[in-house]
């Protein structure tokens, strides 16, 4: 194995002092510009890597950041890495990715883990079985900042960037009525998270501000995919009393719902319309596009790396703050019964 470029090696090669080299690499301004770009061209030179655990213990900052979430290969979350690092990496933070399988002891290892490899911040979106809160206590207790995305959790302390979920399926709901439904049913995931709870209780008061009556027998609970989606249309459908609409609190969920409803010949929109939830990149490129409510997780993911930025400056980290993201609906094929102008 090569060694490893020290500086007390770009010293030797310039004849000067370690601690110089040190000052320069760290931008003190008691250097001068030439020995800065001396020290700077030559450490290049020589493929000098810093020692980032020392800058670390010396600096009490590490430079990385956790990201929580309970699965690396969903689009939305993939999105929200995306905007996160958008916005660290340019300031010299890297992003620690952490999956937690929506496993509530997992997710309370992995925090564990993230602390002790000293993290400056945590960002994360909690997962379904998360009723515990001490593994975020932990994370305060230690004065690292705490900011959750998407799903949350009510920790004191901890700052949040989530979707109006509420507005969002208000307005889905709303724009199915405008299309003259009256029957809507509404697929749900898992009403133990927030998110979703909000999202039907949007529903709810859509269909009692559109004075229809709310039906439970309308309203499905189901996992977030596509056979599932397939089989609880499948049983609406079977109702004596069937819908002529479904807002999913989910995108893969509508899809099933489309495909169900085009293999028994009903017509979409014309005598059924559909809308989703998160607007799913695959929901825009169907011969059929889907109508969806845009969850903005590139947006979503820069906020929640601007206020994890805001908060590593200040010299109190637990200013709460609690961001909520306008959610908009992308009105397409599947709902556009009473416009056709695409």
């Amino acid at each position: 194995m090569s060694k490893k470029t020290t500086i007390y090696d770009i010293a030797k090669a310039l004849n000067i002092t370690a601690a110089t080299v040190s000052r320069a690499l760290n931008n003190n301004p008691r250097i001068s510009d030439d020995t800065k770009r001396m020290v700077l061209e030559t450490a290049a030179e020589l493929n000098y890597k810093p020692n980032r655990l020392a800058m670390a213990l010396k600096s009490g900052k590490s430079k990385n950041v956790g990201v929580v979430l309970p699965y690396i290969n969903r689009t939305f979350f993939s999105n929200v890495i995306h905007g996160i690092e958008e916005e660290l990496n340019p300031m010299g933070y890297n992003v620690i990715i952490c999956q937690t399988h929506e496993d509530e002891k997992k997710e309370a290892d992995v925090i564990q883990n993230l602390l002790n490899a000293q993290v400056d911040g945590i960002l994360i979106s909690v997962s379904r079985e998360t009723k515990n809160t001490d593994h975020f206590n932990q994370i305060l207790k230690k004065n690292i900042p705490l900011i959750f995305y998407d799903r949350k959790i009510n920790v004191k302390g901890a700052s949040s960037v989530t979707l109006d979920d509420y507005q969002g399926a208000y307005e889905a709901t709303k724009h199915l009525i405008d299309q003259g439904c009256k029957k809507i049913a509404h697929f749900t995931v898992d009403r133990s998270l927030e998110i979703y709870e909000n999202r039907i209780q949007g529903y709810k008061q859509a269909l009692k501000d559109g004075g229809i009556k709310f039906n439970m027998n309308h309203v499905v609970t189901i996992e977030s995919d596509i056979e599932a989606g397939k089989e609880a249309t499948k049983k609406l459908m079977e109702l004596a009393n069937p819908p002529d609409a479904i807002f999913s609190a989910s995108d893969p969920c509508a899809l099933g719902a489309i495909q169900h409803l085009k293999s028994i010949n009903v017509r979409i929109p014309e005598d059924f319309c559909v809308v989703g939830f998160s607007n799913d990149p695959f929901t825009q490129f169907m011969e059929l596009t889907i109508s969806s409510v845009d969850q903005s997780p590139l947006l979503m993911g820069r906020t929640a790396a601007k206020v994890f930025l805001e908060q590593i400056n200040e010299d109190d980290i637990k200013i709460e703050k609690q961001v909520v993201l306008t959610p908009s609906l992308k009105i397409r094929k599947s709902s556009m019964k009473l416009d056709s102008d695409l």
